[in-house]
This record gives C-alpha cells, structure tokens and sequence, in this order.
C-alpha cells in the first residue's frame, strides 16, 4: 500500500480532491504555479523517506465554540489527502456500523435517525421508559495519547514504511508532550476513530451493549434499566482511562429519560420529535444571512423548527 499511497498518480489524483473550492487560496495557487515539480519533490522525499512534515499555522474561530485550528502546508494537506484516499477504506471497515463521524454514508443526519431507531426499538414504540445514558470526552483531540495511537496503527498495519509515513504526521504536532492532533488535517479524523474504535470494540464485545451510537467524542447509550447505565459509567470511565488515557467531561456526563428531551448532535431528541438546541436556534439568528439561508433551512428540515423556518423566510 506505501507504494500506492505515494505513487505520482496517487499524489496528483488527491491533488484534484484537495484543490476543490481552495483555487483561490494564496498558498494553494503558489504551489499551483509548480505543480508538477511540487509534487515529484514530495514523491522523491517519501520514496527515499527524507520527508519531514512542516509546521503548522494557528488561528481560531469561535463557531459554535471557541477553537484553535491548526493548518498545515499545502503539501502536507495534499500528502494528508494521498493517505486517506487509500487507507480509509481500509479502516472503514473495522469500524462498528454505529460509529457516524467522518465516515462515508454517515454522518449526522444518519446518526440522528438511528438515534430515533432506537429510541422507538428501547421504548418499545414509546409504551416503556427509555433512559439514555449521554457521554462527551473531554479535551478530546489534545489528548489522544501518540504512543498508545502508534501502538494500536501497528496492530492493523504491518507495514513499516506506512507506519514511518503515519508517524511522521502523528509526530508533527502536540499539544503536551506525546499527546494531541491538529483539529484541521483529515488524516486527524480518521486517526482518532482508528484510537476510538478500540473503545467502540469494548463497547460492542465487553460491554455488549445493543444500543450505543458514537459521533467523535460524543456518545450516547438506550436502555429500559437505569441501573444498568449506571454500571456502564464506571466500565467506560475506567477502560478509557486505563486503555485510552482519555477522560469524560465531567459536566457533560448525565442519565434522563428520553421524554424529559436528550441534548445530541445539536438537537433535543424526544420521543416522537426533535427540537434544535436553544444555543444552536439563537447563534443561526444572530449569523443568518441571504447566502446561509438556504443551508440552515436544509438542517433545519430535519427536526420540528416550523417557527423557526418561518422567521427565516420572512427576514426575521
């Protein structure tokens, strides 16, 4: 697989994949102006491993909370395209079907309404109390450990130069020694669902638990027992410590029954409908413009926001 992650057509393939809506981009038209050269100079530093992966740029946005985002080089976003066009499909399928972040033919919207499918399937059609055990990890990227990923990449891939290639990239950025990756490469996605399908697994074959769905570092649990996802929190809180060195969020750990409104994804489930989250309702108001009009109306077809479609349509 290395020589097909950084084969010539591999490299330029990805180059036409990352150039999409960045033509106009200063950085992406400097590199532009030399192609060809560009990347026969990033092939011949993985072909002879001189590659090194340059630094990153920082800057942060504040949508729907404060971020810092990391950038990387041109080149090293192409390379970050080159590899996940090959061993992402590789990956995929070792996932669980329930884990929806950055996955093909997932995503939020299916993971919402496999979030519906259990609730009616856990609440026997909303005849029998439904509790739902909700999880956020805290400080998720900054503190995904780099020994314990280079660990668990090894255990699925042999080979070494793949292995030298993905360290390289694991390597280029911490937030503490050994510890983070950069909310903005794409290689970032796909490593941290490589660490958290180890938990996903645990999650599936320890646990064996029916009803869980995982987006990233949120998760959430159905069951008819309280008592039961009571005893989960303390198997989750110990293997993610002890295998993952991860922590839940304190504040943002809690049971409720899912008539009493379940906050995931952006929206408050219940049983029979949904409702956007009340910060997410007022940031849209205050951001709506005639360009994002469209799009909030697209997301908002996905729950019951009849009012507030309307107060976009009459310009609020």
């Amino acid at each position: 697989m290395y020589e097909r992650i950084i084969s010539l057509e591999n490299l330029f393939d990805a180059w036409v994949e990352f150039l999409k809506g960045k033509r106009k981009r200063k950085d992406v038209a400097e590199f532009s102006e030399n192609l060809s050269e560009n990347i026969y100079s990033l092939h011949l530093g993985l072909l002879n491993k001189t590659y090194r992966h340059s630094s990153y740029s920082a800057f942060n946005i504040s949508d729907p909370k404060p971020r810092n985002i990391h950038k990387a080089s041109v080149r090293d976003r192409l390379l970050h395209h080159a590899i996940h066009r090959i061993i992402y499909l590789y990956f995929d399928k070792k996932f669980i079907s329930d884990s929806y972040s950055c996955r093909l033919n997932k995503g939020t919207h299916k993971a919402m309404e496999r979030f519906e499918s259990f609730s009616h399937k856990v609440s026997k059609n909303n005849t029998k109390q439904c509790w739902v055990l909700k999880c956020d990890i805290k400080k998720f990227f900054a503190s995904i450990d780099h020994n314990l990923l280079r660990y668990i990449v090894i255990k699925y891939i042999p080979d070494e130069n793949i292995n030298w290639l993905l360290f390289q990239i694991i390597e280029s950025f911490h937030t503490a020694p050994g510890k983070g990756l950069p909310l903005g490469n794409l290689t970032s996605q796909l490593l941290v669902n490589i660490y958290m399908n180890e938990f996903d697994q645990f999650v599936k074959h320890k646990l064996k638990a029916k009803h869980y769905i995982r987006y990233a570092d949120d998760f959430v649990f159905f069951s008819q027992n309280k008592s039961e996802l009571e005893v989960f929190i303390r198997y989750i809180v110990h293997f993610l410590q002890s295998e993952l060195k991860l922590k839940l969020h304190p504040d943002k750990v809690f049971i409720k029954t899912l008539s009493s409104g379940v906050d995931f994804l952006g929206w408050v489930h219940f049983p029979d409908h949904r409702v956007l989250r009340t910060v997410a309702k007022r940031r849209m108001l205050k951001n709506i413009s005639q360009k994002s009009t469209a799009s909030y109306q697209g997301m908002l077809k996905w729950g019951n926001a009849y009012k507030l479609v309307k107060k976009i349509n009459s310009g609020l």
